[in-house]
């Protein structure tokens, strides 16, 4: 145990911490437009739950770190099959099992946006219609399903970053608890405007076309993502600000206006 009481140890732990709650920021926002489509007593419950698999399925992950490096390893090769000569092409369509998770992770993300996009554009009636649909299970088993994949992502980033596996539970464990305090703020505010909810679904396509770049090994600089992610919300937030200042005119134009004599009676 004297190895975690190191100063690197909590530098450690402090990093990956932080890391794993950014890392997480897409898992949340998913988890949120997902539970939005459950009646309102089972939305809270979902995300607890949502978020609680994803805490299960990294310690699990975590607990198998022999298992995760071997998915690195060549499963097969795209261009000897189509016939690609030129090795340096060869080479880019390996496909490794952490390839196929992404792969499929990423269309899996670029298919729910679309559907969701499609649904909000469609009108109430027709999201309406979606929503009485979703069964409270059904939403649990696509929420898993992509805490599979954003886990995956984020265990290798922790295998790398830390040598002890306790550090990196520990990290899990915490970012996950803050996680779950910040969901329920986050899913409100979420649904409370239209524009930011179109925002986090534009979010996690960019983030499907990002894992679908990562399985065939052409990298994306998560700070790229995350840096035009923060420059939209503060674009967004800024235009939150201007409307709720036009509004404010509106309402008090609206306001009865009694005569002087009613008000001073």
């Amino acid at each position: 145990m004297q190895h975690l009481l190191t100063f690197d140890a909590l530098m450690s732990l402090l990093t990956l911490t932080v890391l794993e709650i950014v890392l997480g920021i897409d898992n949340i926002i998913f988890i949120s437009i997902q539970a939005d489509k459950l009646p309102g007593h089972q939305q809270k419950r979902a995300r607890l739950v949502g978020l609680g698999l994803a805490m299960f399925v990294r310690v699990l992950l975590l607990l198998s770190i022999s298992w995760i490096m071997s998915l690195t390893q060549p499963l097969f090769n795209i261009g000897s099959w189509v016939g690609v000569s030129n090795s340096s092409w060869l080479e880019k369509t390996v496909i490794s099992g952490r390839d196929l998770i992404l792969l499929l992770g990423g269309l899996f993300l670029l298919y729910k946006s679309t559907a969701e996009i499609h649904d909000k554009l469609e009108g109430e009636d027709h999201s309406a219609a979606n929503t009485k649909k979703a069964g409270f299970w059904q939403v649990i088993i696509q929420i898993l399903l992509l805490d599979i994949v954003f886990s995956l992502d984020s265990v290798i980033t922790a295998v790398g970053m830390a040598d002890h596996v306790e550090i990196m539970i520990a990290a899990v464990i915490i970012a996950v608890g803050v996680m779950m305090v910040a969901a329920e703020p986050i899913s409100n505010f979420v649904n409370k405007h239209p524009t930011v909810k179109m925002l986090a679904l534009s979010f996690l396509l960019l983030i499907g076309v990002s894992l679908i770049a990562e399985s065939f090994d052409q990298h994306i600089p998560k700070g790229y993502i995350y840096f035009a992610m923060a420059f939209s919300v503060f674009i967004e937030m800024l235009n939150l600000k201007v409307r709720s200042r036009e509004k404010k005119p509106v309402e008090l134009h609206n306001q009865p206006h009694w005569p002087k004599d009613e008000q001073k009676n």
